[in-house]
């Protein structure tokens, strides 16, 4: 008898909860589809799956931003549009006058103030990320900011935080946001001794019951630091000794960041400002010693700074890789750790290789998530068939995120070519307007598919059934991964 009321009240739940995904909250098709199947075959554990991954967030709840947080950039943004959208805009690199329609996209959509005076250095491991940032650290005067999704209690994390310790002694302001998933381990007690000497520390979203976190679902995967407004970092790389290659699983590291010196890094600021603030209460205004504008002119690379998740009205980082890819005329070269795209990225990819562009996708051969890999696989028939190139990669494990497109544009960032990213995910990307620059990125991806082995329709093709019927599921729930 008991058996038999609690299995009406698992279905009467489950009829409740469907109701609230089909007429409430309006999800997408697929999502929604995905959902109904989990509660379908996991009733009473679909619910409380629900329960942590599936609620919408809302955008009045969690980013209570007051308008002057972005004063110090409206009227520039504006001037910026107007100037190009008449044509007007003196662009340093005349080949950008081609992407000016996507700057005025991320201007509209994102607040993303175009800037051309920075000088940018780009990494492809994490050690000699590192060793410049320690080093950007150590030279600090004013103040220190660092977003991590991961920071792990290894040796590199007790590396960085002891120089940060250090910078706080001497009166430097120190602010360290982690994401409170990404960072599981983590505890007050790691961080006590930058407390003790003046740093802040705070977790974005953590959990208020253990074991238990309403916005699972919702990460900070952002990975910025800020040195004194005027040095940036951004890419993919966390703080963690798996970046320096030391997992014995997955070995060589290959991923990509970046060092920005010039005015795109108060962009940076502004982002970690927006976050710091709507993870704590110890609140800091975008006061001159954060924001000093304008800047020394180092270099001559445009750059946007664009930002997305779930708190945004439009995916602008998904909007930016899909203009970028429908813009292109000779080459596409991608890499990214997941590919999970939804029909409107698979589409343009499609659409490129039919056109004749050289499409190249480069993935690890090792994956950190088994499900996420078949998820993954289940997208390349199609785009093989259209004639787009797939590279796996061998000599370690491919984490960069990265694209460019013609040897013209490119970006980086910490958005993976995936749903997650795109919709769920707090991410941020260095969007890069600069010849040269693409053209150093192009060649690392040469560089980088002498480490591949490529994957042809007839491999593809041939793989084992159990393996295909892994994918079919895996691609059943991709909305949700």
């Amino acid at each position: 008898m008991l058996l038999q009321h609690i299995y009406i009240l698992v279905s009467v739940m489950n009829l409740l909860l469907a109701a609230v995904l089909i007429f409430l909250e309006r999800k997408n098709i697929a999502a929604t589809w995905a959902w109904l199947m989990v509660l379908l075959f996991l009733p009473g554990i679909g619910f409380l799956l629900y329960l942590l991954l599936g609620q919408n967030l809302s955008k009045r709840k969690i980013y209570k931003i007051r308008d002057e947080e972005f004063s110090h950039f409206k009227q520039q943004v504006d001037d910026q549009l107007a100037a190009m959208e008449s044509s007007r805009y003196p662009f340093h690199d005349p080949d950008m006058q081609q992407h000016r329609d996507m700057i005025a996209m991320h201007l509209r959509n994102d607040l993303a103030l175009y800037t051309q005076d920075n000088e940018v250095e780009i990494f492809t491991d994490a050690d000699s990320k590192f060793e410049r940032l320690l080093a950007s650290i150590n030279e600090a005067t004013d103040h220190i900011h660092l977003l991590y999704y991961i920071f792990r209690k290894d040796h590199l994390g007790k590396k960085v935080l002891n120089a940060l310790v250090e910078k706080a002694k001497q009166g430097v302001r120190v602010r360290i946001l982690y994401d409170d998933i990404g960072s599981a381990g983590i505890t007050g007690r790691f961080f006590k001794p930058l407390r003790e000497a003046g740093g802040e520390v705070a977790a974005f979203f953590p959990s208020w019951i253990p074991f238990f976190n309403f916005r699972l679902n919702y990460r900070n995967h952002r990975k910025i630091a800020v040195i004194d407004g005027k040095i940036g970092f951004i890419g993919g790389i966390n703080i963690g000794d798996e970046y320096l290659g030391k997992d014995k699983y997955l070995g060589f590291w290959r991923d990509t960041h970046l060092m920005i010196n010039g005015s795109a890094v108060l962009l940076l600021q502004s982002r970690f400002l927006l976050d710091w603030n709507l993870a704590t209460t110890k609140r800091f205004e975008p006061t001159a010693a954060y924001f000093p504008f304008p800047q020394e002119q180092k270099g001559k690379t445009g750059i946007q700074i664009v930002s997305s998740g779930p708190h945004s009205e439009r995916e602008q980082i998904r909007h930016g890789y899909l203009k970028m890819i429908h813009s292109a005329q000779k080459s596409i070269y991608l890499q990214t750790p997941y590919f999970i795209p939804d029909e409107s990225l698979l589409t343009a990819l499609r659409i490129a290789a039919l056109s004749g562009v050289e499409v190249k996708i480069m993935f690890p051969s090792k994956t950190d998530n088994r499900l996420v890999s078949w998820a993954s696989s289940s997208y390349l028939g199609d785009l093989l068939k259209a004639g787009v190139r797939i590279f796996m990669y061998d000599k370690g494990f491919l984490h960069a995120k990265t694209m460019v497109v013609d040897e013209e544009i490119a970006t980086v960032g910490t958005a993976n070519a995936d749903i997650r990213s795109f919709t769920l995910n707090f991410e941020t990307n260095a969007f890069l307007y600069d010849t040269s620059l693409a053209a150093k990125l192009s060649d690392i991806f040469q560089k980088d598919l002498r480490d591949c082995q490529e994957w042809t329709w007839d491999e593809y093709r041939n793989r084992p059934l159990p393996t295909r019927l892994m994918e079919s599921l895996a691609r059943l729930l991709s909305p949700l991964l």
